[in-house]
């Protein structure tokens, strides 16, 4: 009976790893990105995680990320792009690259960290420490608005 339970742990981080990647939602091309927001007046955030190893990521990804709250808040704005930095999960050359450039531009050196962007590219902060429910991450995004 006490396998069952790590067992059943591993398979809902990976649900939500896979849901969260495959989100047509969340982007891996800051540009596209930033195109995105400048044409929609919206906030772009930049999630730089480690899908496949940080507790802390995952926790962000199901507190908050996947909750109605945040999705509605997101729906109208912001433009979410996810900088991963797998240690099992394959990605590109090109998009390990493009997100090691991003770690660096940002000086992201801990995950997760995010980074909010105004629609025109100008950073407007850095969120370390998130708290674990929507309405106060939201909270959080809308002092940065102001």
């Amino acid at each position: 009976m006490k396998m069952k339970l790590p067992l059943v742990a591993l398979a809902t981080v990976l649900a939500l790893t896979i849901a969260h990647a495959a989100d047509p939602n969340w982007h891996t091309d800051l540009t596209a990105a930033q195109t995105q927001a400048a044409k929609e007046k919206k906030m772009v955030l930049l999630d730089f995680s480690s899908s496949d190893s940080c507790i802390a990521c995952f926790k962000l990804r199901k507190d908050v990320f996947s909750q109605a709250a945040f999705l509605n808040y997101a729906k109208t704005n912001l433009v979410l792009v996810e900088v991963d930095f797998p240690l099992r999960k394959k990605v590109s050359p090109e998009q390990a690259q493009a997100n090691a450039a991003l770690a660096e531009k940002y000086q992201v050196d801990s995950y997760p960290t995010i980074v909010v962007l105004d629609s025109d590219g100008r950073k407007l902060g850095v969120l370390e420490d998130q708290p674990g429910e929507p309405q106060a991450f939201i909270a959080l995004l809308e002092k940065l608005k102001k």
